[in-house]
């Protein structure tokens, strides 16, 4: 059998990354791994003949300096936030959960994870933006966590608490940190905060299982995010990708009305649903290097270079599922991707 050593048991630091507080904290937190200098992160994320499951289970640390751009227009293959100031950034690439349908496992070919320590060049570009939006009647939006989970670092890294005090009195700003994380304890003594949204992804037990197994359970993310919205945090819950298995009606309903015995529709900012949906090239590249995943052997179509479920299956996914929502909280705070 094959051994492993722990998570970031070998540190990469670019030359450039040295003399940030986030790569002092890195090699402190891990005094006992072997640090490597390299010229450049990509000389290590970016090699040829990689093992993106294997390097998954001893993941490696890079530190890295980012270099311009700080800031991404966001993909339409996310819900609309009814506003063209709708961004992304990359603080952090990589997760640490390996959720079987993720996109992350097509998009890179290295499993190791890169922490970007000039987080002020990631702030200051937003900034920017903020002086010159392309609507100026609507906020800007800012996904944080797009490729990866912020908060489920946030006992190794303090990325979510510096985002959070970034945002602090931007009035034209809202964060999204979104997360399959159970660690709102890491952040419950900060103040809510009116530009921050904390949006939980929540799946049925039987996804939970079988394709999240390396996510926190269920009752825990649902218990973080009930735990924010008692204290007054802004929270959105996000049912994404819909997973169109056997039984999924009766699968999706019984989580849907389980989760709002326990909280209140109207205590919520929004939900969102969404489909499973992912870049062609991206979906090959999983298909060939996962050919045991059911996920993609699927009868999905392509669509605009995204293999999905075919149109008349997704919008009927969407519409029984609002239906089911719609008893608990109002249709205008129902977001779905069709």
């Amino acid at each position: 059998m094959m051994s492993f050593s722990p998570n970031f048991s070998h540190i990469y630091v670019e030359k450039d990354a040295y003399g940030y507080h986030l790569t002092d904290l890195a090699i402190s937190k891990f005094q006992k791994s072997s640090v490597i200098e390299v010229n450049h992160y990509k000389d290590i994320f970016n090699r040829s003949k990689q093992d993106f499951q294997v390097q998954k289970r001893a993941m490696k640390l890079i530190l890295a300096k980012k270099t311009d751009p700080f800031i991404y227009n966001s993909s339409y293959m996310v819900q609309e936030y009814g506003t063209p100031n709708t961004y992304y950034n990359t603080p952090l690439l990589n997760c640490l959960y390996n959720c079987d349908y993720c996109f992350l496992q097509g998009m890179y070919d290295s499993g190791n994870m890169v922490l970007f320590v000039n987080e002020k060049d990631f702030m200051d570009a937003i900034d920017q933006r903020l002086l010159k939006p392309k609507d100026p009647a609507n906020k800007t939006v800012v996904s944080i966590s797009y490729n990866t989970d912020l908060l489920a670092m946030e006992n190794i890294f303090p990325l979510t608490r510096n985002w959070i005090n970034y945002a602090k009195n931007k009035k034209n700003l809202i964060i999204e940190i979104r997360t399959k994380s159970a660690l709102f304890s890491s952040i419950k003594d900060m103040r809510p905060n009116d530009s921050i949204i904390l949006s939980w992804t929540l799946s049925p037990q039987i996804i939970c299982d079988k394709y999240e197994s390396s996510a926190p359970p269920l009752s825990n993310r649902l218990k973080a995010a009930k735990e924010a919205i008692d204290m007054g945090w802004t929270v959105r819950l996000c049912f994404d990708p819909i997973l169109i298995i056997k039984g999924w009606r009766v699968h999706y309903s019984e989580l849907l009305n389980m989760i709002f015995k326990e909280i209140n529709g109207e205590s919520l900012r929004d939900i969102t649903f969404g489909v499973f949906r992912m870049n062609k090239d991206y979906f090959k590249r999983v298909r060939k290097r996962e050919p045991d995943s059911d996920i993609f052997y699927r009868n999905y179509k392509l669509e605009n270079n995204f293999f999905t479920e075919n149109k008349i299956n997704r919008i009927y996914a969407m519409d029984y599922l609002k239906r089911v929502a719609s008893k608990y909280i109002s249709n205008e705070k129902i977001l779905t991707w069709n």
